[in-house]
């Protein structure tokens, strides 16, 4: 009897970690990538890097990847929260299998949490928004909420100061003119800017960004083309830039740097700012120096994050999304 009253809840408990698993594929990724996949196993969901959806170029040492994956993570969690599932979560837990990179099991029903509701639903509406921004500045209380939230999954924020802007646009320029000049990089960008239709990956040209005067360069998703978008008129005079960095580079704290790069860019998208994260400067290693004097030598850069809001009347379009079927594998 007790076998079949308690499956039931197995098939709930199923369900939902499916249901996370498909919210998280909204999770950002470099170059939407989307380097994870899922296993289910009874009332435990696994989360895999794909390797071979790598940049070997643009990221050689994988931080990036682990950052998406940490992010795909965060978006899980808070999903399966809620929807009222109390969950635990093992970060790493196999020291013999660097792919496996954490599991989630569910432990049973928990009180409404008004927190993970909020998120779950900017999960969908949050995009990667590159056009300029207005005049119209962050206020400081969301800077310190933000800093708040990254600080509660165990990695820290920077808010860029004004006479620090000079610094950080000259390492992302620096960067760029690097990186273009390195014909590897060169074509794993093709590659990813070119995506076969039905791939439910890369970056399309209808979501890039036409080329135009920033405070802070922003990536060409778009060279030799045409990019979908214009920039608009602003000019991120109203931007904040925002550096989420953690103690070391080491994978248990990217993969916590990666599930507060979730939490920073969803509470965003639910107070109403629009988000876009910054990769290049931490992409070449002199650049992502410099990012370490901007930070006083306090800790290991991850990402840079530009904050604001959007002038622009046209909502943006949805990025690529993979199907389901390709990432997540329930065993029976």
């Amino acid at each position: 009897m007790t076998a079949r009253s308690d499956h039931p809840a197995r098939s709930r408990a199923v369900a939902a970690l499916e249901a996370a698993a498909r919210a998280a594929l909204h999770a950002p990724s470099v170059f939407n990538t989307q380097p994870w996949r899922w296993q289910i196993t009874g009332e435990t969901l696994e989360l895999y890097a794909d390797r071979d959806r790598a940049l070997r170029a643009t990221d050689p040492g994988g931080r990036l990847l682990m950052l998406s994956c940490g992010a795909a993570l965060h978006h899980a969690r808070v999903t399966l929260e809620a929807d009222r599932w109390t969950v635990g979560v093992e970060r790493l837990p196999d020291s013999s299998n660097a792919d496996l990179l954490a599991r989630i099991t569910v432990a049973g029903i928990g009180p409404a949490g008004e927190r993970a509701e909020r998120l779950a639903a900017a999960i969908p509406a949050r995009r990667t928004d590159r056009r300029a921004f207005g005049d119209r500045a962050v206020p400081e209380k969301l800077l310190v909420e933000l800093r708040q939230v990254v600080e509660a999954e165990g990695a820290y924020l920077h808010v860029v100061r004004r006479d620090q802007m000079p610094m950080l646009a000259t390492s992302t320029s620096r960067a760029a003119d690097a990186e273009t000049s390195d014909p590897a990089y060169r074509a794993e960008l093709e590659h990813w800017t070119n995506r076969p239709e039905g791939s439910g990956d890369g970056v399309p040209a209808a979501t890039a960004v036409q080329l135009a005067p920033r405070r802070v360069p922003v990536r060409d998703y778009a060279p030799g083309g045409t990019a979908g978008l214009a920039a608009g008129d602003g000019f991120d005079l109203g931007a904040a830039y925002v550096v989420l960095f953690g103690l070391t580079d080491q994978p248990a704290e990217l993969l916590r740097g990666g599930e507060a790069m979730s939490a920073l860019l969803l509470t965003a998208t639910a107070d109403g700012l629009a988000t876009a994260p910054l990769s290049d400067t931490i992409e070449v290693e002199w650049p992502r120096r410099l990012l370490r004097d901007l930070l006083a030598e306090v800790g290991e850069p991850y990402l840079i994050v530009r904050l604001g809001y959007s002038d622009a009347a046209v909502p943006l379009p949805a990025a690529p999304r993979r199907h389901p079927g390709d990432v997540i594998q329930v065993d029976k």
